[in-house]
Formats: C-alpha cells, structure tokens, sequence
C-alpha cells in the first residue's frame, strides 16, 4: 500500500502548521477573528434599544402657567421625552419635526388654563413624527397616564372640585407623515440605503484587489494615468448601476408596497446620486487597503454592520446611547435614511434637506482622500 493512501499524523499537523502561519500573516483576518465578536456584542448588546426613551422633544407654549409648566416636568420625568428646546410657534415646531431635529412637539394653546380653571376640559396638542412607529409608540401611549399627576398636583383647594370627574384635562396627539403607523412606510425607504451600501460597496470593494490577483495591475500601473483618474474610472460605470438599482427600488416602493410620493422625484434622485457616490468612494477605499479578494469582503462585511445597525434602519436611533449616535452619524446610511424618509413622506425642500446632505459631501471627500493615500503605485 502506497504511503500516500495512508493517513499520516505528521502530514495533517503540517498543513495545520501552515494554516495557522497564513493566518498570522494575514493581520486582516485575525483582526476580524478578534473585533467581529466585539463588534457584535457592543451593537447588540449596549446600543440595540427598542424600547427608546429619552426622546428629543420641542415645546410650543402660548399660556406660561403652574399647569403647563408642570406637564412639561411630568413629561421630562416619565424619561420618554428629553425636551430639548422652545420654539415660537407651530410653524416652527413643524419644520424642526420636518428636519428631524425633534421626535415630538407639546403645543400649549393660549386659553389652557382659562378653559381649565372654568372646568372646560381644555386639550394639549402633541404632534409626533410618526415616520417611524416603533421610535414613537411607547411614548405616546405614556402620554395619558400623565395627566392625572399633574391635576392631583395643581388643581387643589378651592380648584379641587375640577379634579373629581374626568380628567380635567385632555392630550390629543396627532402622529404626522404616517398616521395609520404602517411600517412599510419607514422599513421600504430604508432597503433602499440598505441594498444600495451593500452592493456598491461589495462590488467596488473588488475592483483592485481583482485587478491584482488576474495580474491585469501591473499593466494599469505602467501606463501614465493618475490615481484619481484610476479611482474616479472605475467608479463612474458603478454610478449607472446604483441608479438602476435605486429606480427599481423606487418603482416598488411606490407600486408594490404603496408608499406615498409627497416630496420631489429629482431630490429623490439626487440624494440618492450623492449617496451612491459616498458607498463607491468607501468600496475604492477598501480596495486600496486589502491585499486580496477574501480580505476585500471581510472589510466590507465590517463596514456594512454598523451601517445596518446603527442607521436607524432597523432601530430607532434616539433610542441609542450617545456614543453608539455618534458612530451612527459617522455612516452615510444614517443621512441618507433621513433624506429619503424626509423627501417621501415629508415632502421635505432643499433647506429640510441640507443638514443631512452637507455630512454626506465631507463623507465623501475625506474618504476618497483616504483612499489616494494608500492607493499603490507598485505590487510590493
């Protein structure tokens, strides 16, 4: 019987032996072997919140008294609303609702307490941006337990008699942008981000390290192009792509899963132009820094995690901790779900839409500037 038919012991450990070489050699894949668990496990286990508290929350008061100022304080109390400002009037409580700046906004009318001191049962309004029903439910379902607090603290003594039926007070809340509170409305939009990160990035991603590995490199780089002109050529026929993607994407959303069209399709398009942009520069960049193809899809697996998690795609982002937001506001995909959000059911214009466009644009740039760096001009 030939040896080689012959299962041998000091065979298996060399290959054993080598595997575990390549992998120390491989700094890109030991380090995804160590930091995906750790990823993991802080995303899911510290920032993923579904039950968000805290939210940001505007107040509009026309009738400054004990009785308004103390349904403020039970709100901020109940650790669902974090109010975080005051604005003039329901104009500008819309348009900070419009930009996103604030989940809710409290509007106090001018005759609350005159109406309440004559035992008229008054209203407080409260307008929520309902975009996403998980974000706001909770809290809104909070609000009415709030009410009787606030009377057995304030509508005593000669007021007293006010407190003994219904409640002497009432809060109507009206849920903007998605009042019937389909999630359709919020999760359709958010694919859109979700597939077009995930395919351009993955597909940009390989553009050099399959250039190096089919040996087709070494001629790009003996020819007198630039790298800006390597980078910039092999992203625009990606572009094309990505728009494909985003009509399709479009199409059902409207005709498939009937999600309104408030706002314009050419803001649609160009959010979603800038956008494309800012996942290809991200897929060039990764190119540059991976030595191969295997390591080109480890760095964009990594890459696309946070961008699902932490986007406010899947979970509401004010329900997440400061330090998760701030690495949130660092991923294009966040602006981006707040564009499209805003443009289709908000119907939101160009002065809505520049506090989420401009991060996008310096996304952009800095990580193309990223990838010139570590763009090299040999094989070594």
């Amino acid at each position: 019987m030939s040896r080689r038919t012959v299962f041998s012991l000091s065979r298996w450990w060399s290959i054993v032996l080598k595997e575990f070489l390549q992998l120390r050699r491989d700094r890109i894949t030991f380090a995804m072997i160590i930091g995906l668990p750790i990823v993991q496990l802080s995303l899911f286990g510290f920032a993923i919140n579904t039950n968000p508290r805290h939210l940001p929350t505007a107040v509009v008061i026309h009738d400054q008294s004990e009785f308004s100022r103390s349904f403020v304080a039970a709100m901020t109390n109940s650790a669902y609303f974090n109010v975080i400002e005051s604005l003039p009037d329901e104009e500008a409580g819309r348009r900070a609702l419009a930009q996103g700046r604030v989940q809710f906004v409290l509007n106090v009318p001018v005759d609350f307490s005159a109406k309440l001191l004559r035992g008229e049962h008054p209203s407080l309004l409260v307008e929520a941006d309902a975009t996403d029903p998980t974000a706001t439910s909770t809290a809104v379902a909070a609000l009415p337990g709030l009410i009787q607090p606030v009377a057995d603290k304030d509508i005593t003594g000669p007021l007293a008699h006010l407190n003994g039926g219904p409640s002497a007070f009432g809060v109507q809340v009206h849920n903007l942008y998605n009042p019937e509170g389909i999630t359709q409305y919020n999760v359709v939009p958010g694919l859109m981000g979700v597939i077009l990160t995930m395919t351009l990035v993955m597909m940009t991603g390989l553009a050099i390290t399959r250039e190096r590995e089919r040996g087709t490199m070494e001629n790009l780089l003996a020819t007198p192009v630039l790298p800006i002109e390597v980078m910039t050529g092999k992203i625009v026929p990606y572009i094309a792509i990505g728009l494909i993607q985003a009509s399709i994407i479009l199409a059902a959303t409207r005709f498939v899963f009937n999600v309104p069209f408030v706002g314009s399709p050419v803001a649609i398009y160009l959010a979603a132009l800038l956008f494309i942009a800012a996942n290809l520069t991200v897929g060039i960049t990764l190119s540059s820094l991976a030595q191969n193809q295997l390591q080109a899809m480890q760095l964009t697996f990594f890459y696309f995690l946070p961008n699902i998690l932490l986007s406010g795609f899947m979970f509401p982002f004010a329900g997440m901790p400061r330090w998760a937001q701030f690495i949130g506001n660092l991923l294009p995909l966040t602006y981006f779900n707040r564009l499209i959000r805003g443009i289709l059911l908000k119907g939101n214009g160009w002065a809505d839409l520049w506090p989420s466009v401009w991060p996008m644009m310096l996304f952009t740039a800095i990580v193309m500037a990223i990838a010139l760096r570590f763009y090299r001009r040999t094989l070594d």
